[in-house]
């Protein structure tokens, strides 16, 4: 199968940068304020130091692009795609949401995706065309989305309640939601692998970069869920996104304004 090489050397590397992440929470560390507002510790840069410097061991024709300042073009068409601690509030607040993000993009296709979240002890990862799936206590177990087909039994994930008035959609947004069964908001990565895991059914992200996408969009994907921006384009680009499934989407076209 193709890419399961880069499949086990993203999850082995994921592992061990989740193991140097948990190794910061315990010693402490200091917190910065990048300049919109968002926290970076020591352990973003130092995991992302990790991710980067073995990738380029690894594969050294491949290149980086990394939420901490990692940049590297590519020779070859390939770039990984890397998040060294995505959800860095739940880090700093020493909650345990928190994970890292790694996908493989080749010629603007990401073909792996790896999403790890080292104080759960859960890995999930998906190949294009592969299916996906989690790890936990030595269980591999295949994803699959749900079959609920009506709202009112539905969960929805919805990111940034702090900024909803920012954002599009933003007056129709609460009338929407308390349509749903349940609505939860735990952090983008964790909530949209509550989509992919058949235990929600729809996960909406307001702001969002490559980084944060790029495993996600994969994983999501091959668990059978359909994934795209606000404008319904298939892309990690966009600066947000829409998680799904296919039972729930004409609702959630038709909220976006996409129709179809």
């Amino acid at each position: 199968m193709a890419y399961e090489r880069e499949l086990e050397a993203a999850r082995k590397l994921a592992s061990d940068a989740g193991r140097l992440a948990l190794q910061f929470q315990r010693d402490g560390f200091e917190v910065e304020d990048k300049p919109d507002d968002s926290p970076v510790t020591a352990a973003d840069k130092a995991c992302e130091k990790l991710f980067a410097s073995r990738l380029e061991a690894e594969f050294p024709e491949d290149g980086l692009l990394g939420e901490e300042g990692a940049n590297k073009p590519a020779s070859n068409g390939r770039r990984w795609i890397i998040d060294p601690i995505d959800g860095t509030r739940d880090f700093v607040r020493g909650n345990r949401l928190w994970c890292n993000l790694l996908g493989l993009e080749v010629d603007g296709v990401v073909e792996v995706g790896v999403a790890t979240f080292p104080a759960l002890g859960e890995q999930y990862y998906a190949i294009r065309g592969a299916g996906a799936f989690r790890s936990f206590g030595g269980e591999e177990i295949r994803l699959a989305v749900s079959s609920i087909d009506r709202v009112e039994r539905a969960v929805a994930c919805v990111l940034q309640f702090n900024n909803v008035h920012k954002r599009p959609h933003s007056g129709r947004l609460l009338p929407f939601l308390s349509r749903f069964w349940a609505v939860r908001s735990m952090g983008g990565a964790w909530d949209s692998m509550f989509v992919a895991s058949g235990h929600a059914e729809f996960w909406l992200e307001p702001s969002a970069k490559p980084w944060d996408l790029a495993a996600i969009s994969v994983i999501a994907k091959e668990a059978g869920c359909r994934f795209y921006d606000y404008s319904g384009l298939d892309t990690i680009y966009g600066g947000n996104a829409v998680v799904v499934t296919p039972a729930l989407e004409k609702e959630i076209r038709s909220f976006l304004g996409l129709g179809g």
